[in-house]
């Protein structure tokens, strides 16, 4: 039925709209999709995915080429700083019984497998453009972009981040992205042999992890308390992320200070969050991924709910009537998930910036990766 959408619109490019413009254009929707990049560039380091991801690049067609790409692992492994395992957490095979539990890969990587998938079922792309005006009206909404005149679209999605415009037109009175007194540091290095699953380290105030992002290459986060979002120079990246993680004495870290240079791309980034309140829609225009639900990088699911958020919309559209029931449907499948993930990871980072409990800390991971790996 496609809820009679034969034309849809996609504001922003990344992760969560390159999947909703797959996906619906695979559905028989005319897409067009806007990115405000002209070089649809994807920034940062590595990412963490959950089973669940993977089961969405399943079926998508695309776990092969992130096999080819990236590195699959089972279980998260928590230490102390000095590489005493305290506890191990279960990954469950949700993508088949062949795929592991989770994995990882590079951001510019899985940037180009959606990339190549968007391009290969027709979307219409539009980079270094966005939106000038956007509408709803009786007969759909009306958007225009770049110089041209207002166009026609049965659907519209905001799909640009945590600093979406679409939000901010749509719902001017909305949250604020917060700061919540942590910020991340990452780079990419050779994988240390010893590591063959996602690893962390809890340290006093910091929290160091590992993994891997192809056959040869690691993606090392750490997250450090800050009271305040001060600035942070870039020449000094290297030699601040080395003294933070001369803290660990586990033996692992401390050969990855030493050989830590330029060259490993280390990059820094004050964390924020922001969860809308319901709706997520008005009108024919929906909102999507970090534009309603930013988290933090603590549960590693960012990207994740974000990307089964565009699965969601397009099945939703596929079997809905109407535009309103398929959003309707749409929220209420996605809201209680995505707060739990946001909500969750707060609480992560309380406990870490506090002190508090590692029991609870690990007990809300279990859970959280529980829930993530049920079915959307």
């Amino acid at each position: 039925m496609n809820a009679g959408i034969t034309k849809a619109l996609i504001i922003g490019g990344g992760f969560a709209g390159m999947t909703a413009a797959a996906r619906l254009a695979r559905q028989g929707v005319e897409v067009d999709l806007l990115e405000i990049d002209p070089g649809w560039r994807s920034y940062g380091a590595g990412i963490s995915l959950h089973g669940s991801t993977l089961r969405v690049l399943k079926e998508l067609g695309l776990i092969d080429r992130f096999m080819e790409e990236g590195f699959a692992s089972d279980g998260v492994e928590m230490r102390g700083a000095d590489d005493r395992i305290l506890v191990t957490l279960p990954t469950p095979r949700v993508a088949g019984p062949d795929i592991a539990g989770g994995g990882g890969i590079m951001r510019p990587a899985l940037a180009k497998i959606l990339q190549e998938a968007v391009r290969a079922a027709g979307v219409n792309v539009h980079l270094g453009t966005t939106f000038s005006t956007i509408e709803n009206r009786e007969d759909g909404v009306w958007v225009a972009f770049g110089d041209g005149k207002p166009q026609r679209y049965d659907l519209a999605v905001g799909a640009d981040g945590l600093y979406s415009s679409v939000r901010a037109k749509l719902f001017p009175e909305a949250p604020k992205p917060r700061f919540i007194g942590q910020s991340v540091w990452r780079a990419v290095l050779p994988r240390p042999a010893e590591i063959t699953t996602v690893t962390m380290w809890m340290g006093p105030n910091l929290k160091v992890g590992l993994n891997g992002v192809s056959p040869d290459l690691a993606y090392l986060f750490l997250t450090e308390d800050k009271e305040v979002n001060d600035f942070v120079a870039p020449e000094s990246f290297v030699e601040t992320l080395r003294a933070l993680l001369r803290k660990f004495p586990s033996p692992i870290i401390q050969a990855i200070a030493d050989q830590l240079s330029e060259e490993h791309h280390v990059i820094y980034r004050p964390l924020e969050q922001m969860l809308l309140p319901r709706p997520w829609r008005a009108g024919r225009v929906a909102l999507i991924g970090d534009a309603v639900h930013a988290t933090t990088p603590h549960l590693a699911a960012g990207a994740c709910i974000g990307i089964e958020d565009a699965m969601v919309l397009a099945e939703e559209v596929a079997r809905a009537s109407t535009v309103d029931d398929a959003l309707a449907g749409f929220e209420a499948r996605r809201w209680e998930r995505c707060r739990m993930v946001v909500e969750n990871s707060a609480r992560l980072a309380d406990i870490e910036i506090h002190g508090g409990s590692r029991d609870e800390h690990a007990a809300i991971m279990r859970q959280s990766m529980k829930t993530l790996a049920e079915a959307i």
